[in-house]
Parts: structure tokens; C-alpha cells; sequence
């Protein structure tokens, strides 16, 4: 099943995870918001607003459970576990 419909994703999602190789609600319940967000970030080569890390966790949450909560529930969470040091999307490094 496609990713059109789910409650926080729009054109500009759609593209992104695109760019991931994420095309199908299987594929997005199967992924982690924090490696989705980093590998965006790599790939694109520029840090994006962390609320893109919120409307991924909210469309995994969906696609896994089937209750479409807003992105913003999930800004708690990810703030949390930036100040806790974890969330490092802009350290990573790829070899080329």
C-alpha cells in the first residue's frame, strides 16, 4: 500500500522518503524515524527542521499501529532524546 493518505505526509514527505527508498507503508512501519532522519540528512547534505524527525516517527507510528496521530505529539519525545545526546542526525559521516 502507498504512502498517499497517511495523516502527515504531503508532497514534500513524499519526496523525501522517495529519495530514501521508502515507497510503501510495509517498508515505513519497518524503519526507525532517528535512521530515516539521519540518512535523509546525509544524503541530502544539509540538515533538516527536526520536525521532519516528528513526521517520520508519526507516519512509522501510523503505519505500524494504524492510529494517525499529529506530528507534534511526537516533538516530546525527539527533544528528549536530543538533550539526551542520542539524536546526533548531524555527525554522521559516509565514505565516498
Amino acid at each position: 500500500m502507498t504512502l498517499v493518505g497517511l495523516r502527515n505526509i504531503g508532497p514534500a514527505a513524499l519526496e523525501d522518503l522517495a529519495l530514501l527508498g521508502i515507497t510503501t507503508r510495509e517498508q515505513l512501519a519497518s524503519c526507525d524515524p532517528d535512521i530515516l532522519y539521519q540518512r535523509l540528512c546525509v544524503q541530502t547534505g544539509q540538515h533538516h527542521d527536526p520536525c521532519v524527525h516528528d513526521i517520520f516517527s508519526a507516519a512509522i507510528h501510523q503505519c505500524r499501529t494504524g492510529e494517525a496521530l499529529d506530528w507534534w505529539h511526537f516533538s516530546a519525545a525527539r527533544k528528549a532524546t536530543q538533550r539526551n545526546g542520542v539524536f546526533v542526525a548531524t555527525t554522521i559521516k559516509t565514505r565516498k
